[in-house]
C-alpha cells in the first residue's frame, strides 16, 4: 500500500474522490480484460486533465512508487495488470470531444474517449473515424494510441497510429510535451508522436490527441464468401487487399460461428469451412465491382451480399458474433500475430497439431484482418495447465513462420519474454536507451514490454 503522505499528496491533486485504496476496487482493477492474468495495485488515482496527470507521476516519482496506466482496461496482453503494489492511473476522466473540424477532417479528444464515443462524434460532423475494433464501447483512444492498434479498418485506413496527427503527453518526470501542427506535413526535427505511438505508455502518459478524420463513402456492399480452403482464403486476400474500394477484408472460421449459432443463435450464410468478411466503400454503388470480383474467387458455395445497411448489419453480425462467444468456456487462451500471407495456412495446420498434442479438448478459433496477416488464434476451453504447455511453443512457431509475436495488441507483460524472437539485440538495446533516458528509474508501466 502507499503510505498516507504519498495518498495525501495525491488527493491535494486531483481531489480525495478520486484516490482510491479499498481493497475491492483495487482487486477488480487488477484482472486483465482475458480474466486470465492477475496483480496488485496499493491505489487508483482518477485525474481530470493533462496537469493533473502530470503532478500524479510526478508525486509518484518522488515517492518510489510504481505506476500502471488505465485505460478502458481492454489489453489482452496483461499491459494494465499491475506488478509491483503499483498505483494504477485511471485515465477515465479524461474525455472531452472537442469541436470537429470538418475542413481539415479533424478533432482533439481526451485519452479517456471510448472508440465508440469518437465514431459517434465523427458521424454527427458527416466524417469517419479509421479505427473500429470489437472492443470499441470501452477501449480507450489513449490505449489504442499507445498499443497502435488496428481493427477491422485497417485494410483501408491503416492503424491507429495513422489517425493521430498530434498528441499531449505527461512524461515521467512530470513535465508535459504538446506535439501538434496545423499543417499536414511537418518535419521540423525528431518525430516524437510516432515514438510515443505503440510505447505501451513506458515512455509518458498519453492525456489528449489530435485524430485524422475521413469522408464518409455514399455506397456500401458487403459480402460474406465461403472457401473450401484456408489457401483459398489467402489467395483471396492478397488479390482484394489491393482493390481502391477495399472497407473491410475478414477472415471468419466456421469452428467460431459453430459455437456463435448454438449459444447466440447467430447463424452463418453458409457451411463453408472458411468464410471471408467483404466490404467495398465509395462514392460510386460497388455492387457492380463486388460482383466482378467474387466471380474471380475460388469460392464454395453462393456468396452473401448485403446491400442496404440491414443486410450489411446481418453480415457483420456474423463476424462479431465470433468475439462474443470467446469467453463461452472461460477465459480463452489468445494469440495475437501477424504472418506473412504464404505462411498462414501451414502455421494454423502446425497450430493445429500443437494444441491437439497438448490440449485435445480445446476449440481453436482462427479469424482477423486477412489482408494485413493480422490474425487473432483464440483457444477455447483451455485449461491452465494446458496454457503452460503451449503458450512458449506457441510463439516459437510463430517465429519459425516469420511472423511476430504481437501484431496489433502489444507485447504489454504477457509476451515481454518472447520480444527477441521479434527484435534484434540492437533494436532491444536502443529501446531499453530510450526508456532509460525518458524514466530512469522505470518506475512507469514498469512491467510492460521489458518487465
Amino acid at each position: 500500500m502507499i503510505d498516507a503522505s504519498t495518498r495525501d499528496a495525491l488527493a491535494g491533486v486531483v481531489g480525495a474522490p478520486f484516490v482510491s485504496t479499498d481493497a475491492d476496487v483495487l482487486a477488480a482493477r487488477s484482472v486483465d480484460h482475458t480474466g486470465r492474468y492477475s496483480g496488485r495495485a496499493g491505489a487508483l488515482v482518477r485525474p481530470a486533465d493533462s496537469a493533473e496527470v502530470a503532478a500524479v507521476l510526478r508525486i509518484c516519482r518522488d515517492a518510489g512508487a510504481h505506476v500502471t496506466v488505465q485505460g478502458g482496461r481492454t489489453s489482452l496482453v496483461a499491459g494494465t495488470v499491475p506488478e509491483h503494489d503499483d498505483v494504477l492511473l485511471s485515465t477515465e476522466r479524461l474525455t472531452t470531444i472537442g469541436e470537429v473540424d470538418t475542413a481539415e477532417r479533424r478533432v482533439r479528444v481526451g485519452a479517456g474517449v471510448t472508440a465508440a464515443a469518437l465514431a459517434d462524434a465523427a458521424r454527427a460532423a458527416g466524417l469517419v473515424f479509421g479505427v473500429d475494433l470489437a472492443a470499441r464501447d470501452s477501449a480507450t483512444v489513449g490505449g489504442m494510441a499507445s498499443t497502435n492498434a488496428g481493427g477491422l479498418r485497417t485494410v483501408r485506413y491503416g492503424n491507429m497510429g495513422e489517425q493521430v496527427l498530434g498528441l499531449d503527453l505527461a512524461l515521467p518526470d512530470g513535465a508535459l510535451l504538446r506535439r501538434h501542427s496545423r499543417v499536414r506535413r511537418d518535419n521540423t526535427g525528431y518525430d516524437l508522436t510516432a515514438l510515443f505511438v505503440g510505447a505501451e505508455g513506458t515512455l509518458g502518459v498519453i492525456t489528449e490527441l489530435d485524430i485524422r478524420l475521413h469522408p464518409t463513402p455514399r455506397h456500401r456492399v458487403t459480402a460474406i464468401a465461403g472457401f473450401a480452403r484456408l489457401a483459398d482464403v489467402v489467395a483471396a486476400g492478397r488479390v482484394l487487399r489491393d482493390v481502391e474500394t477495399i472497407a473491410a477484408l475478414e477472415l471468419v472460421d466456421a469452428r467460431g460461428t459453430a459455437v456463435a449459432e448454438r449459444l447466440l443463435g447467430v447463424a452463418a450464410p453458409t457451411t463453408a469451412r472458411w468464410m471471408l468478411l467483404i466490404e467495398l466503400a465509395g462514392d460510386d454503388d460497388q455492387t457492380g465491382r463486388l460482383a466482378e470480383l467474387l466471380d474471380a474467387l475460388d469460392l464454395d458455395g453462393e456468396p452473401a451480399v448485403g446491400v442496404d445497411p440491414a443486410g450489411q448489419q446481418r453480415l457483420w453480425r456474423v463476424r462479431e458474433s465470433v468475439n462474443e462467444i470467446l469467453g463461452a468456456y472461460g477465459p480463452p487462451l489468445k494469440f495475437d500475430v501477424s504472418l506473412p500471407l504464404s505462411q498462414v495456412e501451414d502455421f494454423q495446420s502446425a497450430a493445429g497439431e500443437l494444441l491437439a498434442a497438448h490440449a485435445p479438448e480445446a476449440i481453436p478459433v482462427l479469424f482477423g484482418h486477412i489482408g494485413e496477416g493480422n490474425l487473432h488464434l483464440n483457444v477455447l476451453r483451455c485449461a491452465p495447465a494446458a496454457e503452460r504447455e503451449c503458450y512458449a511453443q506457441m510463439m516459437s512457431l510463430i517465429a519459425e513462420h516469420g511472423g511476430n509475436v504481437s501484431s496489433e495488441h502489444g507485447v504489454g507483460s504477457r509476451k515481454r519474454e518472447y520480444l527477441s524472437m521479434a527484435r534484434e539485440p540492437a533494436d532491444i538495446d536502443a529501446m531499453r536507451a530510450v526508456k532509460a533516458a525518458l524514466d530512469p528509474t522505470g518506475y512507469l508501466n514498469a512491467a510492460v514490454l521489458f518487465g
